[in-house]
């Protein structure tokens, strides 16, 4: 009898302590859904030049004043107010809010509090657009200066021609049939492709779908730039390796037409053409998988032509390299 209740006794415990190892991996697991859908699982960027030229203009211009106008907080506004649809734009909405910041009408406190998806699209904006403006020091021929403004480059060298139209999501057929998350910039054979913004190459080699290509992380792990189909044989800038710093603006590339071959260094894709894509990263799980967030570079491209990186040919190597240096504070801590 005193066995029967000794056993009973220690069911009871086990029990117990079954249960309250249960609640406490239900309570993570709770915890963990909760933090999974704190992060953004997707993002359609469709900002067009036009409306990031004039926030941007409104930044420069208000740069140093006692009321800095930042060009993504604009852009976030006009986001909540079309829902993201920006084929709504108008300058003058724009405009109106800048007027009520600069006057203190408006702050961007008050902002989240009116408009109910602002805060989403200032963290989806900013995901692309946040390291592309800020202060550098910059070369030119007369020597080295401190400047505030874009430091992101056009992925094209200066004076090098191509063609483009907004190819974002049409079908591709090679391997499986899935969308083109990217942008196709036609050009002619190695022609220098360079790194947009500053930060450290992640990806270096052969894929068959990419062909040769470059995959560079931004320092914040918010962007993904992918530079692919390079050129056969010479595909990447002398001395280039993987886990490098570049600073925007560096020659990383050339273009070509590699790739659509399990076989490497094959020239499988019919145009030269470098293929540019931006991934957003709001959680380490988004990096591989189905849960992968990438937007549209044509408009972005569009607005970076102001900002084309000067390359000369050293004729002995047959390389390209940038004429004038930067010095990116962001990069220099990492370097």
């Amino acid at each position: 009898m005193k066995q029967k209740k000794c056993l009973a006794l220690a069911c009871s415990c086990l029990l117990f302590v079954v249960g309250v190892i249960g609640y406490q991996v239900r309570e993570r697991l709770a915890a963990n859904q909760t933090k999974e859908a704190e992060y953004i699982k997707w993002v359609e960027f469709n900002v067009t030049c036009e409306a990031m030229k004039k926030a941007y203009q409104y930044d420069l211009d208000t740069y140093g004043q006692e009321i800095h106008l930042n060009w993504v907080t604009l852009l976030a506004y006009l986001g909540a107010k079309y829902g993201g649809d920006f084929s709504r734009y108008q300058a003058k909405d724009m405009e109106v809010i800048a007027k009520q910041l600069q006057n203190g009408e408006e702050t961007e406190e008050k902002l989240s509090e009116k408009m109910q998806y602002y805060n989403y699209y200032r963290e989806a904006y900013g995901a692309v657009l946040n390291g592309m403006v800020g202060e550098y020091e910059m070369e030119d021929a007369a020597g080295w200066k401190s400047v505030y403004g874009l430091k992101a480059f056009h992925p094209i060298a200066k004076g090098f021609p191509y063609s483009d139209y907004d190819d974002f999501g049409v079908s591709r057929s090679y391997g499986y049939k899935r969308n083109h998350l990217g942008h196709d910039m036609m050009g002619q054979v190695g022609t220098p492709v360079i790194a947009v913004e500053s930060g450290y190459v992640a990806e270096l080699g052969w894929n068959q779908y990419g062909g040769w290509r470059v995959g560079i992380n931004s320092f914040d792990g918010r962007r993904y730039y992918y530079y692919a189909h390079l050129r056969q044989n010479r595909p990447y800038a002398e001395g280039l390796e993987k886990g490098d710093v570049v600073q925007a603006g560096d020659v990383i590339g050339y273009m070509g037409r590699t790739g659509y071959s399990a076989k490497e260094n094959v020239n499988n894709i019919d145009q030269y053409h470098l293929h540019f894509g931006l991934q957003l990263i709001f959680d380490e799980s988004q990096r591989e998988g189905n849960n992968q967030i990438w937007v549209s570079g044509y408009e972005l491209v569009r607005f970076l032509y102001q900002h084309q990186s000067e390359v000369q040919r050293n004729d002995e190597t047959k390389e390209w390299a940038r004429v004038y240096q930067i010095k990116d504070p962001v990069a220099e801590k990492e370097q």
